[in-house]
């Protein structure tokens, strides 16, 4: 385990097992002094270095044949604890990753539960970097060239040891809590673009479509200590992390790593925290630049950051209380044997996907008509409304519920808890492309998903949050 001290104002290094570290945690919130002063909320920040320590195949693009060959900017797993024991304590995870899978949430939550931690109080993000590690189970069917037995050990040994990384991380955060002021806002940064190309009406494409949707609100925390020293910042931006390209074979946060870095260094002792909005359908602009671009992206999220901090902001006097409920989303339709057996004579990701489908029925196992999906919300008081949403989510999802709900009381994200596949809207349905079908295939999944998603998705929001938020009737 590697942990840079700078970030960790913890006691992670004395608690070296387990048992030492839930005793941790539960001293951090309670034995600092007693009562909570009024209008502050106990938090604890960490963070613990989650590059990969071998060459390891990178995740997100399809055209790597081989592992990463160095690493650019170290990753991060970096946590916010909220809360005191006594009221159902909070934990937000930030992973540097193109994204996690359910059981690895799970798990985590297994393991903290003997902390205390209630699943719903549990949060992991992931920035969605395209330069980062692959894990099992995260876009099986991504590569044009399957990984062989040898690297596949790589990315399961790197799994494993991220799912106690994790863990540590969170215990370090829930024993770093003291009394500190919570304060929010939002602003606004424009370098996201619409990816999807048109033409009548239907997917084309990739490249920039100025008149498609995007989402450019930055919503920012604040976190201080009494005194008014900065300790920590959460961020969240709807752009895709995917500056770099498929040539840059090399381990990097992209626009969200740097950006982080940019914020830490302008404000000294102060971890920063990302997590990425409704950004299935909106890429990076320009891109082309490799890392003078991610710079200058980062660049234009730092300033906007500190531009917030310096103004004032709507104070947070209460630790998020959580609910979560996993969906079972339908697939339009499963693929019949006949047709699998077509895709099953194609040597890409496709026809692989389809001879593994083809075994499964040979076991006598049925094609899966649903997918699980979570989705979950945090509440601060009447203060702030925090929505996650499992997957790669298009911008339909943020705006609507902007639309429906008090958009200046909500905060969008997207790329939580699990990302198994995208989440398309009814619009982008109707345009059909990347995000409808062929993502699908990459992430191991049977077929699109139903029209009935994006109202399944909505209405859960809704029933999770507060009546309050509500602006329009249904």
């Amino acid at each position: 385990m590697t942990v840079d001290p700078k970030h960790l104002r913890t006691t992670l290094i004395a608690c070296l097992t387990f048992a030492v570290m839930v005793g941790c945690a539960s001293a951090g919130a309670s034995g600092r002094g007693g009562a909570v002063p009024p209008g502050t909320v106990p938090v604890g920040v960490a963070a613990i270095d989650i590059t990969p320590t071998e060459p390891i195949r990178l995740s997100g693009y399809g055209d790597r044949r081989a592992p990463s060959d160095s690493v650019a900017q170290r990753l991060w797993a970096k946590a916010l604890a909220f809360g005191g024991d006594g009221g159902d304590p909070a934990v937000l995870i930030t992973v540097d990753l193109v994204g996690i899978p359910l059981s690895m949430t799970e798990e985590v939550a297994r393991r903290l539960a003997r902390a205390g931690i209630e699943r719903e109080q549990l949060v992991v993000s992931a920035t969605h970097t395209h330069t980062g590690p692959t894990l099992a189970g995260v876009l099986p069917g991504i590569f044009a060239e399957p990984m062989s037995t040898e690297q596949q050990a790589v990315v399961r040994r790197y799994s494993e040891q991220l799912v106690t990384k994790l863990e540590q991380v969170a215990l370090a955060a829930l024993a770093d809590r003291r009394p500190a002021h919570l304060g929010w806002s939002q602003g606004r940064v424009g370098f996201a673009a619409n990816r999807r190309v048109l033409r009548e009406g239907k997917w084309t494409g990739f490249g920039v479509n100025p008149e498609g949707p995007v989402d450019h609100d930055l919503p920012v925390l604040r976190v201080t200590d009494p005194g008014g020293a900065l300790r920590a910042v959460l961020l969240g931006y709807a752009s895709h992390a995917t500056t770099l390209a498929g040539k840059d074979n090399f381990v990097h946060g992209d626009w969200p790593g740097t950006a982080k870095e940019m914020i830490e260094r302008r404000h000294p002792g102060a971890v920063a925290l990302v997590t990425i909005g409704a950004a299935a359908d909106a890429n990076p602009e320009p891109r082309n630049g490799g890392v003078p671009d991610v710079l200058r992206h980062a660049t234009q999220i730092a300033d906007e950051v500190d531009r917030l901090l310096g103004a004032p902001l709507r104070p947070l006097t209460t630790a998020p209380r959580g609910r979560l409920r996993l969906l079972q989303l339908p697939f339009e339709r499963t693929p019949p044997r006949p047709e699998l057996e077509r895709r099953a004579q194609k040597s890409d990701a496709e026809g692989l996907l389809a001879r593994a489908a083809l075994e499964r029925l040979g076991r006598g196992e049925a094609m899966p008509a649903t997918v699980a999906y979570p989705v979950q919300t945090w509440t601060f008081g009447e203060e702030l409304a925090m929505v996650f949403l499992g997957g790669e989510v298009v911008v339909d999802y943020a705006r609507r519920l902007k639309s429906e709900l008090d958009a200046s009381r909500l905060w969008v994200n997207a790329y939580s808890n699990d990302v198994a596949f995208y989440v398309a809207s009814k619009r982008v349905m109707g345009e059909g492309g990347y995000e409808v079908d062929r993502s699908m295939l990459f992430y191991g999944q049977p077929a699109r998903l139903a029209p009935a998603t994006e109202d399944l998705i909505v209405d859960a929001v809704r029933a999770l949050l507060p009546r309050d938020l509500a602006r329009t009737a249904r």
